[in-house]
C-alpha cells in the first residue's frame, strides 16, 4: 500500500458561534486571512502533502466554500462537495453522508484547523497497523484545549471528548484516517458526532495512535484566529 495520504473528507459545515460578529455571513472556511480565505491555506497544504483528493462536507453557507475552491484544479487537486441536507448530521452522521464520495479508506480533517506536519508517514502507520482507524495525537498538557486523551506505550488507551481525566495528557490532534466499517453502527440521515465513532472504535481496540510533536492551529475564536493569521501570514513566503 502507498504511504501517499489518501482521498479526504474535510469538515467545513458548522456554524461559527464562537467567532460571534467576526464571521457574521461568513463560513470559518471563508474566514479572510492575509488577504485570502482560509480554505486556501488548507488546501494549497494538502497539495503540498500529495493529497489528491478532497470532499468538503458544508452545510453553513456553503455555497461561498463551492463558489470560490470550484473544483480544485487551481490546488492540483480534485475537489467535490457533500451539502448536509434540512437536517443538521453532526460532525459523524456529515461524514456518514459522504462516505459514498471516497473510498473505503479515507482522511479526515476539520475545516477550521491548519495542521502543518508530515502526513505521509502518518497513513504509512497507519497501513501498517492492521487497525480499522487511526488517531493522530499531541501531547497537549490543556496547553490549546482540554487534553482528552490517554496515550500510553505508542497506544490509545481511552478517548473521552466529554469528561477528560487528569491521567490524560493529549489530545485529538485532528487528523484521523478511517475506514467505512466504523460507520456500519450508524444509518444514514442519523446525526451523531465523530468523537461517538471514535470511542466506539478505540474500545474495539481497532484505533491506531500516532503522535505528532508540532502544535495545531485553529480559527474557532476571535484570539485563535488572529494567532493563526500571525502563523500563516508568517509561513507564506516559504511556498
Amino acid at each position: 500500500m502507498s504511504s501517499k495520504f489518501p482521498a479526504t473528507i474535510i469538515l467545513a459545515g458548522g456554524i461559527a458561534t464562537r467567532l460571534g460578529a467576526v464571521a457574521g455571513q461568513t463560513p470559518k472556511a471563508m474566514m479572510p486571512i492575509g488577504g485570502k480565505p482560509f480554505i486556501d491555506y488548507q488546501l494549497r497544504l494538502l497539495a503540498e502533502q500529495d493529497v489528491n483528493e478532497v470532499v468538503l462536507s458544508v452545510a453553513h453557507l456553503g455555497k461561498q466554500i463551492e463558489d470560490f475552491v470550484g473544483d480544485g484544479s487551481r490546488y492540483g487537486i480534485s475537489v467535490k462537495y457533500v451539502y448536509d441536507g434540512p437536517k443538521r448530521l453532526g460532525t459523524g452522521g456529515a461524514i456518514k453522508a459522504a462516505l459514498s464520495a471516497v473510498p473505503d479508506c479515507f482522511g479526515i480533517l476539520y475545516g477550521d484547523t491548519y495542521l502543518d506536519i508530515d502526513y505521509g508517514p502518518i497513513y504509512e502507520s497507519f497501513s501498517n497497523s492492521g487497525k480499522k482507524g487511526l488517531m493522530t495525537v499531541l501531547q497537549n498538557e490543556n496547553s490549546w484545549d482540554k487534553s482528552n486523551v490517554l496515550f500510553e506505550n505508542g497506544e490509545i488507551k481511552i478517548y473521552d471528548k466529554h469528561h477528560p481525566t487528569a491521567q490524560m495528557r493529549h489530545i485529538d490532534y485532528g487528523l484521523s484516517i478511517m475506514t467505512k466499517s466504523c460507520f456500519d453502527d450508524y444509518h444514514d440521515d442519523q446525526a451523531f458526532d465523530l468523537s461517538e465513532v471514535f470511542e466506539r472504535t478505540i474500545k474495539r481496540g481497532d484505533m491506531a495512535g500516532f503522535e505528532v510533536h508540532k502544535r495545531f492551529y485553529e480559527i474557532g475564536t476571535p484570539e485563535s484566529l488572529l494567532e493563526t493569521e500571525q502563523y500563516l501570514i508568517a509561513r507564506r513566503p516559504q511556498r
